[in-house]
């Protein structure tokens, strides 16, 4: 290595991408991430020092710092290329610090091109310590938001719960539970349009106009009662057009991409979570092999600039001027500037506009094609003209009702020839003033007004975007906390929060209103931003925050439960109490345990939900299915239960779906490396680590490809193995084998597949908490004497016996003699 130049990045998919265009003289090197951060057991801040964070190097990357530090030993130079933001400006300091280098360069490209690359190392920099400073300031200030209140938490609600408060992922939580509290407190209304067909003559175009004055107000039209008599009215009437308008609109194109407008894009029209679509971008930026070497195809994707770069702005013209004339260039769309922007970056683009979504495939995979193509598309439309449209209004009378017609038809296409439109083209028959028209029918139709829609990941990420709250950087990360803590779940791609969140959420606001309040957190996020220009000094933002901040911790910890006032218990008399437990908010008895009285506070009150009626028959007798809420959640029964037993799992369309068994997938546990396999649980389908309950790593499910073979559990090597009666998705705590069901003198039980060398043993129950379902009892062909329903054999803890289908209505059993051959079905 001697005379090179050392290069450190985050990734090993840098280094091959950087590999295909630097020559010998540098060794590329890989951070693999972060080299350190504060600790996870411990708060690590000294906030009589001053702030001053204690970070350790973690386990996973001492390995990785030993190389680095013998490799740069070696090193004439040394340069610092981490990601252009904050954050791989603190990992390059990391990095500088750990490895105890007096100088290294620090050169920063918005692409992984040769041309960016070369670019940079021609004109390296110094690390920008005012950015290190606001990212350390941050890490500090949710640190210790963090790890003051969660334990407020865990004491006021319960340690048995993974609970966790944080300076944005608390507002949002926030903003999801207030929304859900507006869709419960909504009472829709009723409201009628009146739509009429009308022609310029026997044979002429027709088209359709809208009622919308009466006598010159506006139509308010709220009952059957009151439009019944103006329909009547209106098919008497006579038509006649009031008035034509007629003006041409030109529709400019949307900005390029930021991180922001991506993930709201991607979730829109892909259907991607966050996490996806930033994960993929990750790939589409460090670079993907193809036929002649890797090539970065987009540009940094955590931005929030909405600039280009001169050299991209003239070759994304000329390849608009190629193919589609020189009178499709535009000006280039410009984005408001967000607050904070890091103006120096670029939008995120294709690094090389000629390199197609066409020419790419076969290259890309199905998932990052689809995303290449949204910000390949996205560009290219940002620099084109604007279309223009040529709208026409029509004013029509009919005696005291005055209607309206509106119709549209682009005349030139502009950005619309390579971006898909969001409406089409409505035409209107040539009008003029005064003609008479012929009504050909009248159409009137009820509406009821529609409660406020539960956050999108596109919804809330604009929310929050539009209120100063977090940077687009974050945002998958907030998503994917509220998710794994239980405090949402997703019912056709909308937050709902569940009762823990909603707890947390309540407890929250009534005992953090500073933490919990909108305008409150976006001002804390321009503070840290000032820190990042110079402006002011972190420690000071860090000090104005922290002493009403701990106050309120303080006076969170100490404050005995709310009394309700007005309220006595109707067992024993006492002061009823404001309390909250994992299960919701509730009112408790002064005098427990003494007296036990509760009394549900909660969102639902404690009742136990009703069947919804649904319109899906059972396939096994034909009733109507209807959704039940079990322990393990929402899911289809037939209404004809205990009679039919049939259940199946609620789709992700609401339909229902016939349940499956736990499966293997090729993804790794990032907690202990373990297989992770596909369960289905009360909020749906998730991936749950192999290796339960000694791990309880679980993370949501969002349709992605990650199932390997059809199996149910994981082999003695780490392989997925053939799934069997016997065997369940759960491992040995002890050797890692898979386990097994076997009966005992007690019944069923867990034991080791690897017996008799290992002979760990779990009860039955851990099974079923991972996804097992015991098999169906097998028919004996035969009928009870008792009810006439079918005899199963069945499995005790005395062993095998006969027992009656209609149980618990029919309790007939008896003795299994071994020469009673079950029916196969």
């Amino acid at each position: 290595m001697a005379g090179k130049k050392a290069i450190i990045v985050e990734s090993p998919t840098k280094t091959r991408t950087l590999s295909s265009f630097l020559g010998d003289d540098y060794q590329l090197l890989a951070s693999m991430g972060h080299v350190r951060d504060l600790p996870e057991d411990e708060m690590a801040v000294d906030v009589e020092g001053d702030f001053e964070p204690h970070y350790i190097v973690p386990q996973s990357a001492k390995k990785t710092i030993n190389a680095l530090r013998k490799a740069v030993r070696a090193a004439d130079e040394v340069y610092l290329a981490t990601d252009p933001d904050r954050e791989g400006e603190a990992i390059a300091w990391h990095i500088m610090d750990e490895l105890g280098l007096e100088r290294a360069h620090r050169i920063q490209f918005n692409e992984i091109t040769r041309e960016a690359v070369l670019e940079a190392l021609e004109h390296p920099g110094e690390i920008d310590i005012s950015r290190v400073e606001a990212q350390q300031a941050r890490r500090i200030l949710d640190r210790l938001v963090g790890y003051s209140i969660s334990p407020v938490l865990w004491k006021r609600i319960g340690r048995g719960q993974s609970l966790s408060a944080g300076r944005v992922q608390s507002v949002a939580l926030r903003l999801i539970t207030d929304r859900e509290r507006e869709r419960m407190a909504f009472e829709p209304e009723e409201y009628w349009s009146i739509t009429a067909l009308l022609t310029p003559g026997d044979e002429g175009e027709q088209f359709e106009a809208e009622l919308k004055t009466i006598d010159g107000a506006d139509a308010e039209l709220s009952s059957e009662e009151q439009v019944t008599p103006i329909v009547a009215e209106l098919r008497e009437a006579q038509y006649r057009v009031a008035e034509v308008e007629k003006t041409q609109q030109r529709r400019n194109p949307r900005p390029p991409f930021i991180t922001s407008t991506l993930q709201r894009a991607a979730a829109n029209r892909l259907g991607f979570p966050a996490r996806k679509t930033m994960a993929v971008a990750q790939q589409l930026y460090e670079g993907v092999q193809m036929a002649d070497d890797a090539h970065g195809l987009i540009t940094y994707m955590r931005t929030d600039s909405t600039n280009i770069a001169a050299a991209a702005r003239k070759a994304a013209t000329g390849y608009i001027e190629e193919h589609w004339g020189k009178r499709f260039v535009g000006p280039g769309a410009a984005g408001k500037k967000a607050k904070g922007a890091q103006e120096a970056h670029e939008a995120i683009r294709p690094t090389d506009v000629t390199h197609t979504p066409e020419s790419l495939k076969g290259i890309l995979s199905d998932d990052q094609l689809a995303l290449y193509e949204l910000i390949w598309r996205q560009f290219v439309a940002s620099q084109m003209a604007p279309a223009v449209v040529d709208q026409t209004g029509v004013d029509v009378e009919a005696g005291r009702y005055g209607l309206r017609a509106t119709g549209q038809i682009v005349i030139f296409p502009g950005w619309y020839a390579v971006m898909e439109r969001e409406d089409e083209d409505k035409s209107l028959p040539e009008l003029e003033e005064g003609q008479e028209l012929t009504l050909v029918d009248l159409d009137p139709q009820q509406h009821f007004t529609q409660p406020p829609p539960r956050y999108t990941e596109a919804s809330l990420v604009r929310e929050l975007e539009a209120n100063g709250i977090g940077r687009p950087s974050t945002y998958a990360d907030i998503i994917e906390t509220l998710r794994r803590r239980k405090y949402v779940h997703m019912e056709k791609r909308q937050f709902a929060p569940t009762e823990l969140g909603f707890t947390v959420a309540d407890y929250l606001v009534d005992n953090f209103p500073e933490i919990m309040d909108i305008e409150f957190t976006a001002n804390v996020e321009e503070e840290l931003d000032t820190v990042e220009s110079g402006e002011r000094d972190w420690r000071q933002v860090l000090r104005d925050f922290y002493g009403p901040f701990v106050e309120r911790v303080r006076r969170a910890e100490e404050a005995p439960p709310e009394v309700l006032e007005g309220e006595k218990c109707p067992e024993c008399g006492g002061r009823l109490l404001v309390r909250y437990s994992r299960h919701g908010k509730f009112a408790g008895c002064e005098n427990y345990p003494d007296c036990e009285y509760t009394r549900d506070l909660s969102v639902n009150g404690g009742a136990p939900a009703e069947p919804e009626e649904t319109e899906y028959a059972c396939p096994k007798c034909e009733a109507p299915l209807v959704i039940r809420t079990g322990r393990r959640g929402r899911f289809f029964g037939c209404s004809n239960y205990p009679e039919c037993d049939f259940t199946a799992d609620v789709g992700e369309d609401g339909a229902p779906q016939e349940r499956q068994a736990p499966m293997v997938t090729d993804e790794a546990c990032p907690e202990c490396g373990k297989p992770l396999i596909l369960r289905s649980g009360r909020r749906g389908k998730f991936l749950g680590c192999s290796g339960y309950p000694k791990c309880r790593y679980t993370r949501d499910y969002q349709g992605e490809d990650v199932v390997g073979e059809a199996a149910d559990v994981i082999g003695d090597d780490g392989s997925a193995a053939p799934a069997d009666d016997n065997r369940v998705p759960v491992v040995c705590e002890k050797c890692g084998a898979p386990m097994v069901v076997r009966s005992g003198s007690r019944g069923r039980f867990l034991g080791c597949s690897a017996y008799p060398q290992c002979r760990s043993t779990q009860p039955i129950s851990v099974a079923i908490a991972a996804g097992w379902e015991p098999p169906a009892p097998e028919k004996l062909g035969e009928q009870c004497p008792e009810c006439g329903k079918d005899l199963v054999l069945r499995e005790g803890k005395r062993g095998k016996f006969v027992a009656c289908t209609g149980y618990p209505k029919c309790r007939y059993t008896r003795d299994y003699k071994g020469g009673e051959e079950p029916k196969a079905d």
